[in-house]
């Protein structure tokens, strides 16, 4: 069988490299070999049999990209700017890093700079958001294969009477559908008498409180405590701390 032809900046994707964005500026600036010859022409494709090495001044720079992890308050969005909501990436400044920080990294508001949120938290959720410079990060994250799950803990009031009933609590595991496509099966349990504990390996738009609607719930507070291995912990709401370097999601 014969190999097809990949797009260089995908295969480097592919293999952890970096992003796409991130392929491309490396192979615009001659950082990128294929076989030990140097690639600089963009849209240059691959066998998946060659080797894809970068030079040390593109893994220099990747190391200079930080990560960042916010405890979102109600009112900021995750993402862009959008209908006049302020974006969580405002809050990224010195006076808001958590105090308890034991990242030996310094601010500076260069680090501002591509910074995007990986994954997204809805205006009127709260907790752990991460906002990276690293494409590898966002990949690991919001990656099409991505398999890291992520923790919510969420106040709810039963709507018709009395308590949710064991049968919809299976549902809410394994068995509810959104947007026409069964969704993959989650971990819903009782933390206590009024919040749930959800564990999702999928994140759809508002995916929590639509599933909560379809067995009759209320979602009254929603709160991300965890994404992958990386906690939520004591950071304090609208403050922030760097991803320090002896932690993986």
């Amino acid at each position: 069988m014969t190999e097809e032809l990949l797009r260089l900046s995908k295969r480097m994707s592919e293999l952890g490299l970096s992003s796409r964005r991130e392929a491309d500026e490396w192979i615009a600036r001659g950082w990128v070999r294929v076989d030990g010859k140097v690639v600089s022409e963009l849209g240059s494709k691959v066998y998946p049999s060659q080797k894809v090495t970068v030079e040390r001044q593109a893994a220099a720079e990747q190391s200079k990209r930080v990560t960042v992890l916010i405890n979102k308050p109600v009112g900021y969005v995750s993402g862009q700017a959008e209908d006049g909501y302020t974006p969580a990436v405002a809050l990224i400044k010195a006076e808001n890093r958590w105090a308890e920080d034991r990242s030996p990294e310094q601010f500076h508001p260069t680090q501002l700079r591509s910074l995007v949120a990986a994954g997204r938290l809805d205006i009127d959720s709260v907790g752990l958001l991460v906002l990276t410079q690293d494409g590898r990060v966002a990949k690991q994250l919001i990656g099409h294969d991505t398999d890291i799950d992520k923790e919510y803990l969420v106040r709810v009031s039963y709507t018709k009477g009395g308590t949710l009933p064991d049968s919809e609590l299976k549902k809410l595991n394994h068995g509810l559908w959104l947007d026409g496509k069964p969704l993959l099966p989650a971990k819903v349990r009782w933390q206590n008498e009024d919040q749930l504990s959800f564990t999702l390996r999928e994140g759809k738009k508002r995916q929590i409180r639509r599933m909560c609607e379809a067995v009759g719930l209320k979602v009254l507070g929603l709160k991300r405590v965890r994404i992958g291995k990386v906690k939520l912990g004591d950071l304090p709401t609208g403050q922030w701390r760097y991803l320090s370097a002896d932690e993986q999601f």
